[in-house]
């Protein structure tokens, strides 16, 4: 059912009136001209302004990252970077931009390896921990070739959150006490100025006030990318770093670039898959996934049988195999990518996939395969057509916890998401190899799979997830679910996920009932649940479904900080 929380009637120029336009949020949204879903309202609204002014979905995009940046510190502050799939209306084109961050000059193979193994705080919780942020030079490159509104316009909503605060929320009250949350915000002076009150994290109905943040924003509505990589920021960023033991300098900052790459592209059945390419490994391991499944025969009656998840969970376990030795930064090593496209290929692995019970990871062992949160997703679609779809990350809550001096700028602590050392895991527990070692000036592998999907050469889905080794497989559930098994676009996104990764040997389960529980167990499998809630779901998504002359905006119910608005014409 379609939430209508407010209902409002906008009169444009009264001397030109055409039409009247609505303006619907909620969870679930329906509209005929615009949708933007985001994982805060403050954002979505922000998204929408934007819009509303005659922005396109770029310029929609591009506003709510930083406004994000300010309200939603545990997943998307600049201090990190992103993946973004464009679908240009007007020149029926696809674009895939990478502002993925960067390992520093300095960073070497071995620089988290403490006493022949991996220094787990150093990789996470340290200056050693960041990659040099790639947010600013992506979003303003975006709006180089796309946008349409001024770039000073679409950063003053954000400078505006920084300069005067919001009111915490309960999620982000929530997220501040944790305890491995306060440890990380606490340790810098500034986090502590910034997040906590007399010694205590902010609570709800509190204030947060980023004036340092706010003045960052400013020299970046000023002077675009010059204002975070060059001047004041960056020597601030410098000096911060070399007296911390960190290894960003101003070189790093200087020379960092984001890149358009071309998108991966795939057909399964009558849709058209455009998502993301390496170094996100979402879009070959999902190519190879649907290519797989078409090939399976599933019970489309109910998506949650046991012998549909074993299929399912064995296809998971294959990709996740694979990308643990096979995907990195395609400037630094030969993904190949054909490889994973191919159909024969994922035609040959499935004679690996067991039908009476799950197999070992030592079945799936990828030597042996022959092959030639912290996080946040928006979707965004405009008046046009035109479509965005949006993963942003410091990768864990809040990154490093490092809050630059006199800037307000929390880091990322990307690092981690290079394979520090071969057959350990990252905080995700997924595994890497040589392919994926930390090396100067590269990008980590990521599981970030912003995706939008085509039927008939129209948009018909725009996705994506947070949720870090989840992210893929919440992607692959929602096309699936909305497509394969024919459930609404609210069910599609409701329904309980689950998640297999190949190590460890565990299949992760949001909520099933008691009798598939045990026709799971007696066909093998270990389970570890991971409630449908904010910290330990299967990923958590924003999308919108295209029906005809009808978006759908459906915002994942398990954060109650998101939420979706849709703008409609009434001529």
């Amino acid at each position: 059912m379609v939430n209508r929380l407010i209902f409002l009637v906008i009169l444009l120029c009264p001397l030109t009136l055409a039409h009247a336009e609505t303006i619907e949020e909620g969870k679930t949204v329906e509209s005929n001209e615009s949708m933007v879903v985001t994982r805060h309202f403050l954002a979505s609204r922000v998204g929408n302004e934007i819009l509303a002014k005659g922005g396109n979905a770029i310029d929609s995009t591009i506003a709510i990252s930083f406004a994000l940046s300010v309200v939603l510190p545990q997943a998307s502050p600049i201090g990190g970077g992103g993946f973004m799939i464009i679908y240009d209306e007007e020149t029926n084109t696809n674009y895939a931009l990478d502002y993925r961050e960067m390992a520093p000059k300095a960073a070497t193979a071995d620089m988290f390896i403490v006493d022949g193994e991996v220094d787990r705080e150093l990789a996470l919780e340290s200056y050693l921990s960041s990659g040099v942020p790639g947010t600013v030079y992506g979003l303003y490159i975006a709006h180089q070739k796309f946008g349409s509104l001024p770039w000073k316009m679409l950063l003053e909503p954000a400078i505006d959150l920084a300069e005067n605060g919001f009111e915490v929320t309960t999620t982000l009250a929530n997220s501040l006490d944790k305890e491995t949350n306060r440890r990380k915000l606490s340790k810098t002076s500034d986090g502590q100025k910034i997040f906590f009150r007399n010694g205590e994290p902010l609570k709800e109905g509190m204030l947060l006030v980023q004036e340092d943040l706010a003045k960052t924003l400013k020299l970046v509505a000023k002077f675009g990318p010059a204002g975070f990589y060059k001047g004041s920021v960056a020597q601030k960023i410098h000096l911060d770093m070399k007296n911390n033991g960190g290894l960003i300098s101003l070189k790093d900052l200087q020379n960092y670039k984001a890149k358009f790459r071309d998108p991966i592209k795939f057909i399964y059945k009558d849709l058209e898959v455009v998502t993301m390419p390496p170094p996100s490994s979402g879009g070959l391991l999902l190519a190879l996934m649907f290519n797989m499944i078409e090939n399976i025969e599933l019970d489309k009656t109910k998506p949650h049988t046991a012998e549909n998840i074993l299929k399912i969970s064995e296809v998971m376990q294959i990709a996740y195999s694979l990308r643990s030795i096979h995907l990195a930064d395609p400037d630094f090593y030969p993904v190949p990518i054909n490889a994973f496209l191919d159909e024969d290929t994922a035609k040959e692995l499935l004679l690996k996939v067991n039908d009476s019970k799950t197999s070992d990871a030592k079945h799936f062992d990828p030597q042996n395969l022959k092959i030639k949160e912290n996080t946040t997703h928006y979707s965004v679609v405009d008046k046009h057509g035109n479509a965005v779809s949006t993963t942003t990350t410091l990768n864990t809550a809040y990154g490093s916890g490092v809050v630059i001096k006199g800037t307000g700028l929390l880091l990322n602590n990307e690092m981690d998401d290079f394979s520090a050392a071969p057959n350990q895991p990252n905080y995700f527990e997924l595994l890497g190899n040589e392919a994926n070692k930390i090396e100067p000036l590269k990008r980590p592998l990521s599981s970030m799979t912003p995706t939008i999907v085509f039927k008939d050469d129209q948009p018909l889905l725009v996705t994506g997830a947070q949720g870090g080794s989840r992210i893929i497989t919440a992607v692959l559930q929602i096309i699936l679910n909305y497509y394969e098994f024919d459930l609404s676009a609210e069910e599609s996104v409701h329904l309980y996920r689950y998640h297999h990764q190949w190590k460890p040997e565990t299949l992760m389960y949001e909520d099933f009932d008691e009798e598939l529980i045990n026709e799971l167990i007696d066909l093998g499998f270990t389970l570890k649940q991971r409630p449908p809630n904010y910290d330990y779901s299967n990923g958590i998504t924003s999308s919108i479904m295209i029906e005809n002359d009808k978006l759908i905006g459906v915002s994942d119910p398990r954060s109650d900080d998101y939420m979706s608005i849709g703008i409609s014409s009434k001529k």
